[in-house]
């Protein structure tokens, strides 16, 4: 495989087409807006710039990695000569569907075609195909020029060889991928994500304040960044949809959402996209200003 189409432009999208363009595969980076391609081969090139400056990257190995990379806005011209195709578009079950069917009919017949997904079913997608044996998940960590996990998810029909093909091709690209089960949440996700509720609920109930509830998860169990700075950095909306498919996948109360998680989403407080959160971005700054006051007593 040499040439690998990432389908959207977004955060988990770019860094895709990054790592893809930087090992030396000819990348073709689709979205509908052409305004989203210019900002990710600015956020690119930034993030580029940065692997120089740590001694990570070359300035010739950028413009090698830059000139494997093209942008389209016109899907039919982007996948037509695709190895690969991993979708990266918004976690929502219609908008992938519509994908997956042009997919199918464009993308050449040989043409394995992956989802960044971090929660929905790759069997339900590949279900829109005539290649269910060639649909496959491949949830890449953000961010992902730095991290290095790949939740490789087989669907129900995917072939061995497709299997096989996605595991020796995240390695080769200096991942380290792991093989799971399709079921909702997959593994990291239905793990990390009653955690984050977990958190959520704890600050609902008044038990502890944000950073108190973040200082306890980073310094008593090493975690990097606390659940609810994490909550905020993944998008709390998203957390939100992939506690629904949990929900509605098993029938469990357990991963109902928590109601102030619910309300935020609802206000828009969607975490970093949005500059507010559990923790206001909009001074500028790295230091973490908690948003509001969240005493509540349910």
């Amino acid at each position: 495989m040499k040439n690998i189409t990432v389908i959207g432009s977004g955060t988990m999208g770019n860094g895709i087409a990054h790592v893809f363009a930087q090992n030396g595969y000819q990348v073709s980076l689709v979205d509908v807006n052409p305004q989203a391609l210019e900002k990710a081969l600015a956020t690119i090139t930034k993030n580029m710039d940065r692997q120089i400056q740590k001694g990570i990257l070359s300035e010739e190995q950028k413009a090698k990695a830059l000139a494997n990379l093209k942008t389209y806005t016109d899907l039919s011209q982007g996948a037509a000569q695709a190895d690969l195709v991993i979708e990266a578009a918004s976690e929502n079950f219609a908008i992938k569907t519509n994908i997956f069917k042009q997919l199918d009919e464009i993308a050449p017949a040989s043409c394995i075609l992956a989802t960044n997904t971090s929660s929905i079913s790759i069997t339900k997608l590949a279900a829109q195909t005539k290649r269910a044996d060639k649909v496959i998940g491949m949830h890449f960590m953000n961010p992902v020029p730095v991290m290095k996990l790949v939740e490789v998810i087989k669907g129900y029909h995917t072939s061995d060889e497709v299997n096989a093909s996605i595991l020796t091709l995240s390695k080769a690209i200096g991942k380290i991928p792991t093989l799971v089960e399709d079921y909702p949440g997959f593994v990291a996700n239905r793990i990390l994500m009653p955690m984050i509720n977990e958190a959520i609920y704890t600050l609902y109930e008044g038990i502890a304040g944000v950073e108190e509830i973040d200082t306890v998860m980073k310094l008593g169990m090493a975690h990097p960044m606390g659940p609810l700075q994490l909550a905020d950095f993944i998008g709390l909306d998203v957390c939100y949809s992939i506690l629904h498919v949990l929900y509605d996948g098993f029938g469990n109360q357990k991963y109902a959402p928590c109601p102030l998680l619910e309300k935020m989403v609802l206000a828009g407080d969607l975490g970093v996209k949005s500059g507010r959160g559990f923790y206001d971005y909009a001074n500028g700054t790295k230091d973490l200003v908690v948003a509001k006051n969240f005493s509540i007593r349910p």
